[in-house]
């Protein structure tokens, strides 16, 4: 089995090139998505979010206000750190169980937006860094996200620099192009993978 971490910086395109993997093959392990998972309604993760902020931080439904939440902790960094300190070790349980359910000839793809913030490109075989301009970047949240340049410079200050992910990266795809230039690249790094497999 490969292990490889994906990462980075918002909106410079790792969704759609993890995506791509996994259309070719790759086992994703997406930590977006498990990260909404574990404060689904009735888990631990949503409870102990609940205790630290409040429940001015849920819907009228009981499901967690993720912009309510978000506008809180990227407003304050300790507060972002408490709740980082509460959703990444469910978040990095539940990929551990998904990667050890992977055989032997497998290629896991961990899509991991704060790999580099977090210190945790030893952790991978391999780690793959998508890069943008950060204008790109800029553009791609206020145009195709809808965020307020505010917002969106405020996300990005929020990350790791372009520089910082740049340093962990084993294979870099430079993203800052249109979009039918990215799929020959990734097809180029999979089938890379492919051979170290």
């Amino acid at each position: 089995m490969l292990s490889v971490g994906l990462t980075g910086g918002i909106g410079a395109g790792k969704s759609e090139v993890s995506r791509l993997l996994a259309s070719y093959g790759a086992i994703l392990i997406d930590a977006d998505r498990i990260a909404r998972e574990v404060v689904e309604p009735g888990t631990e993760g949503l409870a102990a979010v609940v205790a630290e902020f409040g429940t001015s931080v849920l819907t009228e439904d009981g499901t967690l206000d993720r912009p309510a939440l978000g506008a809180i902790v990227f407003a304050d960094e300790s507060r972002r750190q408490a709740l980082n300190a509460i959703v990444h070790p469910l978040v990095g349980r539940r990929s551990a169980e998904l990667q050890a359910a992977a055989g032997p000839g497998d290629i896991v793809v961990n899509d991991v937006p704060l790999l580099a913030e977090n210190s945790l490109a030893p952790f991978y075989d391999l780690v793959i860094v998508v890069d943008a301009d950060p204008a790109t970047q800029l553009d791609r949240l206020v145009r195709l996200r809808g965020m307020s340049q505010e917002e969106a410079r405020s996300r990005m200050a929020a990350q790791a620099t372009r520089e910082q992910r740049l340093a962990v990266a084993d294979v870099v795809i430079d993203n800052d192009g249109p979009l039918e230039d990215l799929e020959p690249q990734v097809r180029k790094v999979w089938q890379e993978l492919r051979d170290r497999t």
